[in-house]
């Protein structure tokens, strides 16, 4: 059971990991990537619908995004979801895909997008520390009813010590990556 949580602990980390990786996805960086849509939504029949649902992104050039509906009569609602998305974004309509040219950065605005980025990152060690404290609490819990020993709760609280470390270091190794890939001219 104990050891089970340690685990558990960890795997609940991950997920606090792979939820960072999925929020810097969204951030925009100097070139075109079809994730910064991902949070777009689009009315399509009369039913807010994610934009990747009913299209496709490809990037043929670095300031170039091309998104291709898979039904044609949802250009317009298309272009203007993403317009309304407020990405910073201009896309043209062509009649067969929309073009997002993606204008780039100035100095400000990727400060800016890097203190998003910091804080973000802060959320998940915050997260990673919460769990941490959760599953010392509950092995500090079972100490105290006799259901494991001292020892063991030392060990149990090391472990779990060396699982948020690791994740930890995990998160700031994500944030420097990301921070390198926005400053990037």
């Amino acid at each position: 059971m104990t050891t089970h949580s340690v685990k558990e602990a960890s795997e609940r980390m991950d997920k606090a990991i792979a939820a960072l990786a999925h929020e810097f996805a969204g951030v925009r960086t100097g070139r075109a990537s079809g994730t910064i849509l991902e949070k777009v939504s689009v009315e399509y029949y009369g039913v807010s619908t994610p934009l990747l649902q009913i299209a496709s992104a490809s990037v043929p050039e670095p300031q170039m995004l091309v998104v291709s509906p898979y039904d044609k009569t949802a250009l317009g609602a298309i272009e203007k979801a993403i317009r309304s998305a407020d990405l910073g974004f201009n896309p043209s309509n062509d009649g067969t895909v929309i073009r997002v040219p993606f204008p780039p950065l100035t100095e400000e605005r990727r400060r800016e997008l890097v203190k998003v980025c910091k804080g973000y990152a802060e959320e998940s060690r915050v997260a990673v520390r919460n769990i941490r404290r959760d599953v010392n609490d509950f092995f500090k819990r079972q100490e105290k009813e006799h259901e494991i020993s001292q020892d063991d709760l030392h060990r149990l609280e090391a472990d779990v010590q060396k699982a948020t470390d690791a994740h930890i270091a995990e998160i700031d190794d994500m944030l420097r990556r990301k921070e390198a890939e926005i400053m990037e001219v």
